[in-house]
C-alpha cells in the first residue's frame, strides 16, 4: 500500500491540471474495479499489438514453404549496332517472363522457423498473461488501500463523537466542582490531536482515491464510492505452492525450446538445399538488317525480325563445402545459449517457488493477525468501558481514561490494517501462483 503513498507530488501535479467539475459519483466493486484497469492499462493495449504481431510473424513463417511466383519485365531503346555486315536494331526491345519458384529442402530451416514463430507467439501471449496478472493486483491494492483509509476516518469520527461525550461529562464535572481545569485542558489538547490525525487521515484518502483513478483510468477529480467496504476474511482452505503454470516459468520454459530451434536453424547451414523453378520469358522487336547475295550475283537488303519465348524448369542443388568450421562454432554457440537459459530456469524457479511460499505464509500470518486484532479490539472496548465506569465513580483518572481511548483507537486501527492488508496478500498469492 505504501507506494500509492509515494507518489503525493506527481499526483497533486495531475490534479491541479484537472478542471474541477461536478461529476457524478463512481460507484466501484473490486471486480468493477479489475476490468477497468484491464480496460485502461496501456501495458496490455501494448501486448495485444505484440500478439498480433506474433500472430502475422507466424503466418510469414507459414508463407516460406509455399512457392514464390515473381514476373520481370524489361523494355531497352538503344542505337543501332553494327556487326558482321549487319545491323543490330533495338529500337523498343522487350523481354518479359515469369518465374515460380518451390523449395524443397533447406535443411529444416523452414520447418524451424515456423517452429519459432509459433514459440514466439505463445511468449508474447504468456507476456500478456503476466502484464493482466500484475494489473488485478495492482487494482485490487489501490481499491483496499482506499477502503482502509476511509474505514480509519469512519474509526475516528467514532472516537471524536466518544472525546465530545466525554468533554461534556468534564464540563458537568466541572461545573459541579469535581473536575479541574487540567482535566478540560487535557481533553481540549487530545480533541486537537485526533483533528489532526483526521486531517492527515482525510489527505491521505484523496492521494489514494487519485491513485486508484489513475488506475482504473478516469478523471483524478472522479469522486469514488465503494460498493464493497471492510471485507470479511476467510482463510483458504488449501494453498497450493505449484508455480507451474506461472507466466514467468512458462516464458522461461518457452525461451529454452528458441533457443533448441536456434540451433536447428544453425544445422540448416550445413546441409544441402534444394529448390524447383518453372519459368517462362517472352522476347520480341528484335531487328537484324543487311544484305545478302541473290542467285544473280547481286546483293539484296533484307530484314529479319525475332520474337518468341522459351520455357524454363531448373533443379538447383547447393552443398556447401567448407565454410572453415564456422557452421558448427555457430551450433555450438546456439547451444551454449540453451545452456544458460536452462541455468536461468533451474535459478528462477528456485526463486520463484521461495516467492510462493512466503506468499503462503504471509496469508497465514496475515489471517493470524486479523484474529489477534479482534481480540485486541474486544479487550480495548471492554477496558474503555471499564475505565469510563471507573471514572464516573472517580476510581479512575482522566489519564486512565484517555489511555483507554488511544488503546481502543490503536485497536481499531490495527483491525483496519491487518483485514485490507489481508486481502492485498491474498490477491499476491493468487498472482504468484498463476491463479488470477
Amino acid at each position: 500500500m505504501k507506494k500509492y503513498l509515494n507518489n503525493v507530488l506527481l499526483l497533486a501535479t495531475m490534479l491541479c491540471a484537472t478542471h474541477a467539475t461536478a461529476q457524478q459519483p463512481l460507484n466501484l466493486t473490486v471486480q468493477q474495479c479489475r476490468q477497468m484497469a484491464l480496460d485502461h492499462n496501456e501495458g496490455l493495449q501494448q501486448a495485444d499489438i505484440e500478439v498480433q504481431k506474433a500472430e502475422l510473424d507466424q503466418k510469414i513463417a507459414d508463407n516460406a514453404m509455399l512457392p514464390n511466383l515473381d514476373g520481370t519485365a524489361m523494355g531497352v531503346y538503344t542505337k543501332d549496332t553494327e556487326m558482321m555486315g549487319m545491323t543490330l536494331q533495338m529500337r523498343g526491345m522487350y523481354l518479359a517472363g515469369i518465374t515460380l519458384a518451390q523449395p524443397l529442402y533447406t535443411g529444416g530451416k523452414i520447418t524451424a522457423g515456423r517452429r519459432m514463430a509459433r514459440i514466439g507467439k505463445e511468449m508474447v501471449e504468456e507476456n500478456k498473461r503476466l502484464t493482466h496478472d500484475q494489473v488485478i493486483a495492482d487494482a485490487d491494492e489501490a481499491y483496499y488501500s482506499l477502503v482502509a483509509v476511509r474505514s480509519k476516518i469512519k474509526m475516528l469520527d467514532a472516537y471524536i463523537e466518544q472525546m465530545n461525550g466525554l468533554k461534556e461529562t468534564v464540563e458537568a464535572s466541572l461545573r459541579a466542582e469535581m473536575a479541574t481545569e487540567n482535566d478540560m485542558l487535557r481533553v481540549d489538547s487530545k480533541m486537537s490531536e485526533i483533528q489532526y490525525q483526521r486531517q492527515k487521515a482525510t489527505n491521505g484518502e484523496q492521494l489514494c482515491r487519485m491513485a486508484l483513478c489513475n488506475t482504473i483510468g478516469v478523471s483524478l477529480d472522479t469522486p469514488i464510492t465503494l460498493a464493497d467496504s471492510m471485507p470479511v476474511a476467510t482463510l483458504p482452505t488449501v494453498m497450493d505452492n505449484n508455480i507451474a503454470n506461472r507466466p514467468e516459468v512458462v516464458l522461461l520454459n518457452k525461451q529454452i525450446q528458441l533457443k533448441e530451434q536456434e540451433i536447428k536453424m544453425e544445422r540448416a547451414d550445413m546441409l544441402p538445399t534444394v529448390a524447383l523453378s518453372l519459368g517462362y520469358s517472352r522476347y520480341g522487336n528484335i531487328k537484324i538488317k543487311g544484305y545478302s547475295q541473290a542467285e544473280d550475283g547481286n546483293y539484296y537488303p533484307y530484314t529479319q525480325k525475332f520474337n518468341g519465348g522459351n520455357p524454363m524448369a531448373m533443379l538447383s542443388v547447393q552443398i556447401p563445402l567448407w565454410h572453415w568450421g564456422t557452421e558448427k562454432k555457430k551450433m555450438r554457440k546456439a547451444q551454449l545459449d540453451v545452456d544458460k537459459a536452462r541455468i536461468e530456469l533451474e535459478k528462477n524457479t528456485r526463486l520463484m517457488q521461495i516467492e510462493a511460499e512466503q506468499a503462503i505464509r504471509n496469508v497465514q500470518d496475515g489471517y493470524a493477525m486479523i484474529e489477534t486484532a479482534k481480540l485486541g479490539v474486544q479487550q480495548a472496548e471492554e477496558n474503555l468501558r471499564v475505565m469510563k465506569l471507573k471514572h464516573e465513580n472517580h476510581l479512575a483518572t482522566m489519564t486512565d481514561v484517555l489511555d483507554a481511548q488511544s488503546q481502543w483507537q490503536q485497536a481499531h486501527s490495527n483491525l483496519i490494517e491487518a483485514t485490507t492488508q489481508y486481502q492485498v496478500y491474498l490477491t499476491e498469492y493468487r498472482r504468484v501462483t498463476a491463479q488470477l
